[in-house]
């Protein structure tokens, strides 16, 4: 997880982060960008169901599962950094014009 955050921090300065509902999260211009949380099994990514839909083809073919709201990123599977770098930039661009946390 440190490493995903610090990543982040160093990858997108602008991006101001978080803390809500007890997860680390990212926001641009107040409006939500990608937020992460641990289980005992894997590292969860949540760009919003549009990133997760954007993307679907990358994640499996990365080796991760999916849901509706998340990604799970298994402990012992190395960290897709160009996904993540792919994600977090759709969203930027996709809510630039956002003026609510969440997309609509």
């Amino acid at each position: 997880m440190e490493e995903v955050l610090t990543w982040v921090k160093e990858k997108f300065p602008n991006l101001e982060s978080r803390i809500a509902w007890n997860q680390p999260m990212f926001t641009d211009h107040g409006t939500y960008i990608i937020g992460f949380s641990i289980s005992k099994k894997h590292l969860a990514v949540a760009p919003e169901a549009v990133g997760i839909n954007h993307f679907s083809d990358d994640i499996v073919q990365a080796g991760y599962d999916y849901t509706k709201q998340l990604v799970r990123i298994p402990w012992e599977k190395p960290i897709d950094f160009s996904l993540l770098e792919k994600i977090i930039k759709f969203n930027i661009a996709d809510k630039l014009d956002c003026t609510t946390f969440w997309r609509k």
